[in-house]
């Protein structure tokens, strides 16, 4: 019974999660809120990102940059990568949250290994440049060969970047680290 009861549970999460998209996508945010609101607090991970976007964005519902971060988070701790990336970003500017770069960097990084393009560039950016964390050029390369494995938008620019900085030492440290990485569980 309490199997039956968790599917149907889900099933009519996702029902509203879908109500809430399409309202979306027909420009009708305050029912896509109404629906994400309901599935999310069902704890669908999908209409907790969403909805964490509606109150980032102000779509819907009023902006509110500590119910975009709640939502977000909710949706992060539960594996959805997208949220994984807009927890980090948020926890990197302090929007909705006090700053903290080095949970930005966690979350950033688990968003990367977990295939988010964005995130290995943007780590591959923190530490290249040093700002928010200690520069570490070796680290720098590795995020970026992870970005370029994942297609990052202009990520082969930047391992080039990153590269022409490195000495000879240093570039076989980071491919030593990426590929730890690549093989690590």
């Amino acid at each position: 019974m309490t199997l039956i009861a968790a599917f149907l549970g889900n099933a009519a999460s996702y029902a509203d999660y879908e109500q809430g998209v399409n309202a979306a996508f027909d420009g009708d945010y305050a029912t896509a809120y109404r629906e994400f609101s309901i599935a999310a607090k069902e704890g669908l991970a999908l209409a907790q990102y969403n909805l964490g976007i509606l109150y980032f964005t102000g779509r819907g519902v009023e902006r509110d940059a500590e119910e975009a971060y709640r939502w977000t988070s909710a949706a992060a701790e539960q594996g959805h990568v997208a949220a994984q990336f807009n927890l980090a970003t948020l926890l990197m500017t302090g929007e909705g949250v006090t700053k903290d770069a080095s949970m930005a960097v966690d979350w950033y990084s688990r968003a990367a290994k977990a295939g988010h393009p964005e995130a290995a560039s943007e780590l591959a950016t923190l530490f290249f440049d040093g700002r928010e964390v200690e520069r570490d050029r070796v680290v720098a390369h590795a995020w970026a060969s992870y970005a370029v494995a994942n297609k990052a938008e202009g990520a082969d620019a930047l391992l080039a970047r990153i590269e022409r900085k490195l000495d000879t030492a240093e570039l076989s440290a980071a491919r030593r680290l990426f590929a730890q990485w690549q093989i690590a569980p």
